[in-house]
């Protein structure tokens, strides 16, 4: 099993009574079925007639979820990960608020069925339900670091797949050298984007093909083995772990292949501060505070933040280093 990048120290991870019990049905077939209780969820795992226990609890909101089988990832870090309940109380999501505290105004954001348009310079352009594509692509787990601009990180088990092979199934074009995605624009779900309309919604997002097409990057369905929840971008996200974590959009409904690079949302605002780019750089401080650490959300912690986040030996090659 591969290791991606340098392992983060004990101190910089909060073992899970779950992550022990995780591996048990990494190798099984599995099917989560979803129920709502009053304005929270009730969650039934069923593995061959038995119930799994559940994550530390935690006031969320969890996506519908689909039909899938977990397999084990060949570029599984094999480590803990940040508790469930810090993962999923504490994240940015300002479609629906300016807060840390999305998970508290999710509840009326409908996931499925969710269409998502691929188009632009491919040969197989489509409008997809975000099932079938799990259906097809399978799922598996990888467990990364995530280090958001603002300076604070966690460690999360995701599961999903690899973004290449959506670019595959769509045949992109040799002229196309750039991927531009947007997120859901639903302002009557999302009461975020009526609290800040200086906002250039719907957010929207790019990488450089190669980036998109890189082993590491992952489009997320789930994390700890669960539905991926609302506040986390359900049905799908992307994750891109040596980045920070802006560049990493949420409830993806449109991919576009093209051939120029594209504005980002984040970009678009506020050049200086967030460029195209926008990798994990302890040398490089944003304007206004230092990378060179970062706050671990469980703990309080602070650590030293490694160049490209650890994963230099993955992707460093795809950057000069100044």
């Amino acid at each position: 099993m591969n290791t991606l990048g340098k392992a983060p120290s004990s101190s910089e991870i909060t073992p899970e009574p779950l992550y022990l019990r995780r591996r048990e049905f990494l190798h099984t077939t599995f099917l989560f079925t979803a129920t709502s209780v009053g304005t929270g969820g009730s969650l039934l795992w069923l593995m061959g007639g038995n119930r799994a226990s559940e994550p530390e609890s935690s006031p969320v909101s969890v996506s519908t979820p689909s039909l899938t089988t977990a397999g084990r990832s060949s570029y599984s870090t094999n480590e803990p990960s940040t508790s469930y309940r810090d993962i999923t109380t504490y994240n940015n999501f300002y479609e629906f608020t300016l807060g840390k505290d999305v998970f508290k105004h999710v509840e009326a954001f409908t996931t499925e069925p969710w269409k998502i348009e691929i188009t632009g310079l491919c040969e197989n352009p489509m409008t997809v339900d975000a099932r079938e594509l799990l259906e097809e692509f399978g799922m598996e787990e990888r467990i990364y670091r995530f280090r958001c601009v603002e300076a604070w990180a966690m460690v999360v088990p995701w599961s999903g797949y690899p973004f290449r092979k959506l670019i595959e199934k769509a045949k992109p074009k040799s002229e196309a050298k750039f991927i531009r995605m947007l997120t859901a624009s639903k302002p009557e779900q999302m009461p975020g984007m009526r609290q800040a309309p200086h906002y250039p919604w719907p957010y929207f997002e790019g990488l450089r093909m190669d980036e998109a097409m890189n082993t590491l990057t992952f489009m997320a369905t789930g994390i700890y083995g669960k539905a991926l929840p609302k506040q986390h971008g359900a049905p799908l996200r992307l994750v891109v772990p040596w980045k920070y974590g802006y560049k990493s959009i949420k409830s993806i409904v449109k991919i576009e292949f093209i051939d120029r690079q594209p504005k980002t949302f984040w970009e678009a605002l506020q050049p200086e501060e967030y460029p195209f780019e926008s990798n994990v750089d302890p040398k490089v401080p944003h304007p206004r505070w230092s990378q060179a650490t970062h706050r671990l959300i469980d703990t309080g912690s602070r650590e030293r933040t490694l160049y490209l986040n650890g994963y230099a030996d993955w992707v460093g090659d795809m950057y000069r280093r100044g």
